[in-house]
């Protein structure tokens, strides 16, 4: 009995230091990082600081692959056919939880991620041109009404948050709005501003735009007023039941080991605490919303089954 528990011990004395040593070892080279939206946009410009911090703590450059378009899903699905070592690593939108329920896919977004941490979420809200006729909400819903179908938004894609939201509103206002996807904020702004749609709905990517007097904010979607656009209205004092941040995080292919998860989480945390990257949040009203490892894979569990909910109610659902 004596030598069988010197055996374990001897064994187990072997296993962890192998454990730990792969831990301590990785990364040994650069880590691809994912994000759902092009270059320029607060997502891109948001995560290239992220990344840039993360690379610090793990003594690996974190390189950004931009992979727009599928309504922010693209990297997601890029997960499914990328090796479970740690080194590429996406970003999640919560269109990714919408998929299953809009196209037919063979993978599920719950169980075939390895969630990592949860990041932050947007500020979005509705602006128009500045020499738009539309001064306030009421004019925009005035005019919707009176003609059905005609009032042209644009969103950052099909089944993102911004076209389902604004879908959403219109369902609770009875009006029905022209829908124009982009690939991202970049483009959005540009359409915007070059008179190719009558309003944009998105994350405050408007903000600098705002700022030099191209463009109006009608409304904000958060539960409180931007501080930054203190006259727009949330969508609760125009009295439509709704508040939409959006959050999103990071995640890995399924089947990467616990400890590489481990240390991906902290190297990203870390960054997360790092004030640079407060501040190019802050550029776009956005926050930390922090999830552990566990939160988020729990957070991924309950959106799934809303979003569900959501694209139904829409009548967005693929017909089985």
């Amino acid at each position: 009995m004596h030598r069988r528990q010197l055996v374990q011990l001897a064994a187990a004395s072997l296993a962890a230091p192998a454990f730990v040593a792969r831990a301590q070892a990785f990364p040994t080279k650069s880590i691809k990082l994912i994000v759902a939206f092009p270059a320029g946009g607060p997502t891109d410009i948001t995560m290239r600081m992220l990344a840039e911090e993360a690379g610090k703590v793990l003594g690996q450059p974190v390189i950004i692959d931009n992979k727009p378009g599928a309504g922010g899903t693209l990297p997601a699905q890029a997960l499914q056919t990328s090796a479970p070592d740690g080194y590429t690593v996406a970003q999640i939108p919560l269109g990714v939880f919408r998929l299953p329920y809009t196209t037919k896919i063979n993978w599920d977004p719950v169980k075939d991620i390895s969630y990592v941490l949860n990041l932050t979420g947007y500020a979005f809200g509705v602006v128009v041109p500045a020499n738009s006729p539309f001064k306030t909400w009421a004019d925009f819903v005035a005019y919707a009404k009176a003609n059905p179908g005609k009032l042209s938004y644009g969103s950052t894609g099909t089944l993102t948050s911004p076209h389902l939201t604004m879908e959403l509103i219109a369902q609770q206002l009875g009006i029905e709005l022209l829908h124009i996807p982009y690939k991202g904020s970049a483009d959005l702004m540009q359409a915007t501003l070059g008179g190719q749609l009558m309003a944009a709905a998105d994350s405050t990517g408007f903000a600098p735009q705002v700022e030099a007097g191209k463009l109006r904010v009608l409304n904000t979607w958060g539960a409180e007023r931007l501080a930054k656009f203190p006259d727009a209205p949330t969508l609760k004092e125009l009295g439509i039941d709704v508040v939409q941040n959006s959050p999103f995080g990071l995640g890995a292919p399924r089947g990467t080991p616990p400890d590489v998860v481990r240390r991906l989480h902290d190297a990203f945390k870390q960054a997360m605490e790092q004030e640079s990257y407060r501040a190019a949040l802050a550029r776009y009203d956005m926050v930390p919303i922090y999830m552990s490892t566990s939160a988020y894979q729990k957070f991924a569990e309950t959106t799934f089954a809303r979003e569900k909910a959501l694209v139904e109610k829409l009548g967005l659902a693929k017909a089985s």
